[in-house]
């Protein structure tokens, strides 16, 4: 049976052996906001696939890097922080391509209301962008 990467399905023992750490240094590493676990009903702690990942990480910063736990926190908080911005990043990006599409569509629909009023003076609607804002001005000859 597979779980998501965030299913808390690990007792500390199990995510001890998975990740190579003493318990007490799951335990010290959960005190200091490191890595979260689920809790169980009965209060006991249950790591993920994702937290049995951190875990290896901060061991690796800890003894291939030479980084100590106060350094390890703020790597790990900027990585969040790193992966949030990005989030945010292409939410924008979809947005903005969302808005260029409907100001393409706006621009055709004034294009053929400019062509049906073909009144031959030169009297087309046209779209002019102030400030990010669209306005319509009547277009002079």
């Amino acid at each position: 049976m597979d779980f998501p990467d965030d299913t808390p399905v690990y007792v500390i023992s199990i995510a001890a052996q998975l990740s190579g750490l003493h318990p007490q240094t799951l335990r010290t590493y959960d005190r200091m906001g490191l890595v979260s676990p689920g809790r169980a009903s009965g209060r006991g702690r249950r790591y993920s696939a994702r937290d049995i990942a951190a875990l290896r990480e901060i061991q690796r910063l800890s003894q291939e890097e030479g980084v100590n736990l106060a350094g390890i926190s703020k790597i790990l908080e900027l990585q969040r922080s790193n992966d949030e911005l990005r989030n945010e990043l292409g939410r924008l990006r979809r947005l903005v391509e969302e808005l260029g599409n409907e100001l393409e569509s706006t621009r055709a629909v004034a294009a053929r209301l400019a062509q049906m009023r073909g009144e031959g003076r030169g009297g087309d609607l046209v779209p002019i962008r102030q400030t990010g804002v669209v306005l319509w001005r009547k277009q002079q000859d």
